[in-house]
């Protein structure tokens, strides 16, 4: 057997005021045909899981280009061609194969691509032919279109989020398509629209009942496979929503079954389902009845994570009108701060400001008079079981709050993110970071309570707000019933 493995992707939040480019992916790195020569990480790990599988089975593995790019807005039409003609090159030069295995994020769109993983895959199908087996691996904020679902011949979506699982789901997904080159099995794939936007977090009830729920199909009566596309709101297009996946044994009646039985399922609870956010002043106002304890609070519509920029201002000023603290407050993405702070040295008190250099997803600047506690430079976070990488950090200390200030856009994801400047944030009756859900597991050993907050950021919950234009359907909870008619 011939096993061609590679990943490309990003999740694109349309509605933020700067694209994806060459530098966003040179930032994670461009691997070609050598990703798994390097430590396993957030995006290759899975490509390690392949490549491990394959060789113990005495397979020829042959690897591709790896690259991904943090979130952001749309991506550069010249720079996603270049890409993805990379990879259709390198399967081309690799031909014949049996098994081709991608990892795309599934929420991806660049200039004249609204579904870039849908235009990869088939481009990919035609050029392997209808005989070769063809994966793909998807983040669970993904857009789940028709022809995704008709062009490759299995897909498999993470379960949790926090992603504590990719590479569990790659060995998965490898399992069916090595049965699948084998003849063992005759995957086949049906998906169901919830017709439902929203943000799911599976380590708490009622969600974490709903996976174990999923898992339970799978491996009995010809389910190979169940997912959950959570979906990701921030983008205008067809397939934007919440979708359910099943991959059955040759059964497309069976999987068209169980996807719709699931779906229906989950919107029938769904007011239990979605995570419930707050203005600043009522998490504050929550977080001011706790008399001992750190409570931690997600500034989910400044997450880098979902393609806002990092710097928003909106939860500090609230803290700091209010006077509330001891306040912990990361981590803000401002590389011009970080600078200053850099050349002024440890020690250095000065007036700095602060935040809101983006435009209005980023609020006004705050100016305030810090002192530098600490530089540390080249600071890795755990993500899941791997590390990720958060740049250089400054501490900045005020009279009224504490900031952590980075040159890495990206999310806080851990409480190590703060623990690498000597801070220890359970010392901190309120803890705010910049992350919408991966932060969870790092953070709730900590946390009193832990709350969700919405702004006027570049990734604020606004379902029914967002201006889509592209999908067909009607959905939740922008219509009370989509389903009606």
């Amino acid at each position: 057997m011939r096993v061609f493995i590679a990943g490309f992707g990003t999740e694109t939040n349309v509605f933020v005021p700067f694209p994806t480019g060459r530098r966003a992916f040179a930032t994670f790195g461009v691997f070609r045909g050598n990703a798994t020569q390097h430590p396993p990480g957030s995006m290759s790990g899975p490509l390690h899981v392949w490549r491990r599988e394959a060789e113990a089975r005495g397979w020829t593995v042959v690897e591709g280009l790896l690259t991904f790019a943090a979130p952001s807005g749309i991506t550069s039409r010249a720079v996603y061609e270049e890409f993805r003609d990379e990879i259709l090159a390198d399967i081309r030069q690799a031909l014949p194969l049996d098994i081709v295995l991608l990892n795309l994020h599934g929420a991806m769109v660049a200039g004249g691509y609204d579904d870039c993983e849908g235009d990869i895959l088939a481009r990919v199908r035609a050029l392997v032919g209808p005989d070769v087996v063809v994966g793909a691996e998807l983040d669970l904020h993904c857009h789940l279109s028709e022809t995704m679902v008709g062009q490759a011949t299995a897909i498999v979506i993470y379960k949790e989020y926090p992603h504590i699982d990719p590479m569990d789901r790659a060995a998965e997904l490898f399992v069916i398509c090595a049965d699948a080159a084998q003849h063992k099995t005759k995957p086949v794939m049906a998906r169901y629209d919830c017709r439902m936007m929203g943000s799911y977090r599976t380590p708490v009830e009622p969600m974490k009942s709903f996976v174990a729920r999923m898992k339970s199909f799978e491996g009995k009566d010809g389910i190979l496979s169940v997912s959950m596309a959570h979906g990701f709101a921030f983008a205008d297009v067809e397939d934007v929503g919440t979708r359910m996946l099943v991959v059955s044994d040759g059964d497309i009646g069976k999987a068209e079954r169980l996807a719709a039985q699931l779906g229906r399922e989950l919107f029938a609870d769904r007011h239990n389902f979605i995570t419930r956010f707050l203005t600043p002043d009522e998490a504050l106002d929550r977080a001011d009845a706790h008399n001992e304890g750190t409570v931690v609070l997600a500034d989910r519509a400044d997450n880098p994570g979902s393609g806002a920029p990092g710097d928003s201002t909106f939860v500090l000023q609230r803290i700091l009108a209010r006077r509330a603290g001891p306040t912990l407050f990361g981590v803000m993405w401002d590389p011009v701060a970080f600078q200053i702070a850099e050349e002024a040295g440890v020690g250095a008190t000065l007036d700095m400001r602060l935040g809101g250099k983006c435009g209005k997803v980023s609020g006004d600047p705050v100016d305030l008079r810090v002192t530098v506690r600490q530089i540390t430079c080249n600071v890795q976070q755990p993500y899941g079981p791997v590390m990720a990488p958060l740049g250089d950090l400054a501490w900045l200390s005020s009279d009224l709050v504490d900031i952590v200030i980075n040159n890495h856009r990206t999310q806080t994801l851990h409480a190590d993110a703060f623990r690498a400047l000597g801070i220890d944030p359970s010392r901190y009756r309120l803890v705010v970071v910049k992350s919408a859900q991966h932060f969870y597991n790092g953070f709730a050993p900590i946390a009193k309570e832990t709350l969700y907050v919405t702004t006027p950021g570049g990734a604020e919950p606004a379902y029914t707000r967002l201006p889509y234009t592209k999908r067909k359907t009607p959905f939740w909870p922008k219509v009370d019933d989509p389903f009606a008619g």
